[in-house]
């Protein structure tokens, strides 16, 4: 129950307000939750959830009941501190508290993503350090599509027509999104999520927002509630934002490029020298850890069939783990920067990735470098061959695979954790394998 002063500063705070969201990420990074009278809230109950949740798959289908428990008992929902917030958007008002996932015996939960990343933040801090991670989510904007037969289409500017080309960078009233993007920061703000910047990107009615520079954790929690609020806006205005890693043929993939590093007890980035300015052997052995284990942990971080499209476009997608010093064409780029802000750019990702397991991924494989001592290879400059062992996976079952034996996964995530998320993977390509698409029927329908 809540202290009697907690629950009179909960009351003020939520004058007017009715309900309360109850909101956690499943292992795919969709939105699960309850909304509960907002008294009940205030008065500190207790909200539970059945287990099975954490495992639901994209097409609403579960996995074997074995990899979440044949009786499908309860987990608590558990308000994060700093993480209630009114919601901007909603019609009648309405708060959000984003939670994080416990056992019954208030344990973290063992198929949380969010405990996940918890888990591996706290392999560093066991030795002494803490990572720094920003996220850069890309998205494209469409009008409203109640036919999934069709493709999506760029919404009417103001001139009365849609983009028909890419516009990087431009900026101007012709799209008629000022609207859309004006709410979008505001709630943004609302919910406490730093914008760095806004911008059009490469692809047709594609964009890109910048996060600042923080805790996994926080960044992990704000690119979640912003892929949140960015749907609920978007309906809004009468428009679907899609977070697909590869929604238009001929277009460029929708990114989640994570930039990151790490420092001691003192604030020292430890991938750079203090006394050279020249880069650190945690710093090779963190590009090095990256280099050895993305390739296994490529389903968290491209978790879709749809993921893999996007490899298909290799400049602004790619589809290795070669690094470079400020290469777009590599996986992993080196920024150019003051060298106290030394930092890796994993552009992997794509946007369709629960933000947790992708930052959690790319941060064990660093620190799994640093404490095997692995060295990388050298960087890559211009045009340049990409090594058998650096390609990436491009197919989903394939990526299943490379899950599933390892054992750097199972060790930084658990068996629990990693058994269920393949079980939820494989269902969702089950249920892919089942549908006939368009382009079967259109090439192979009439001439085999």
């Amino acid at each position: 129950m809540t202290s009697l002063s907690a629950a009179q500063s909960l009351s003020q705070r939520l004058d007017g307000i009715g309900e309360v969201e109850f909101l956690i990420p499943d292992m795919n990074g969709i939105p699960r939750g309850k909304v509960i009278h907002a008294r009940n809230f205030i008065e500190g109950r207790r909200v539970q959830m059945a287990y099975g949740v954490l495992v639901q798959c994209l097409t609403g289908e579960y996995p074997d009941p074995r990899y979440y428990g044949y009786d499908d008992s309860d987990f608590i929902l558990h308000p994060l501190p700093g993480q209630l917030h009114i919601t901007p958007w909603t019609a009648t008002p309405r708060a959000l508290a984003l939670c994080e996932v416990l056992e019954m015996d208030g344990a973290p939960s063992k198929l949380s993503s969010r405990s996940m990343l918890q888990r591996v933040v706290e392999g560093y801090a066991a030795r002494g350090w803490a990572p720094k991670v920003a996220t850069e989510m890309e998205f494209y904007l469409f009008e409203q599509n109640a036919d999934v037969q069709q493709p999506f289409r760029p919404p009417v500017g103001l001139d009365g027509r849609r983009e028909v080309g890419s516009q990087a960078f431009a900026v101007g009233s012709v799209t008629g999104l000022q609207p859309f993007f004006a709410e979008l920061k505001a709630a943004m703000t609302a919910l406490g999520i730093p914008c760095e910047a806004v911008m059009h990107e490469m692809g047709l009615s594609q964009y890109e927002v910048n996060f600042t520079h923080d805790d996994p954790l926080l960044i992990a929690d704000q690119t979640f509630l912003f892929k949140y609020l960015l749907h609920e806006v978007a309906l809004k205005h009468g428009l679907i934002a899609v977070c697909m890693a590869k929604p238009l043929s001929k277009m460029p993939g929708s990114s989640m490029h994570i930039h990151q590093s790490v420092v001691d007890q003192s604030g020292q980035n430890i991938f750079t020298d203090p006394d050279s300015l020249q880069a650190t052997a945690a710093f090779r052995y963190y590009l090095g850890g990256m280099q050895a284990h993305l390739g296994d942990l490529i389903l968290l971080m491209a978790p879709n069939i749809n993921s893999y499209q996007r490899y298909c476009h290799t400049y602004a997608s790619p589809n290795n783990l070669c690094w470079s010093n400020d290469n777009r064409r590599t996986g992993l780029r080196v920024p150019a920067s003051e060298p106290d802000a030394r930092r890796v750019e994993n552009r992997v990702p794509g946007a369709d990735a629960n933000p947790y397991l992708a930052v959690a991924a790319s941060l064990a494989a660093g620190l799994h470098g640093i404490d095997h001592a692995l060295e990388p290879d050298l960087p890559a400059q211009g045009e340049f061959e990409v090594p058998e062992d650096l390609r990436l996976s491009c197919t989903l079952h394939r990526a299943i695979r490379r899950l599933e034996r390892s054992s750097m996964a199972r060790e930084a995530f658990t068996d629990e954790f990693i058994d269920g998320y393949l079980a939820c993977k494989r269902v969702e390509l089950e249920h892919f394998l089942d549908e006939i698409s368009p382009w079967e029927r259109r090439f192979l329908g009439s001439v085999i």
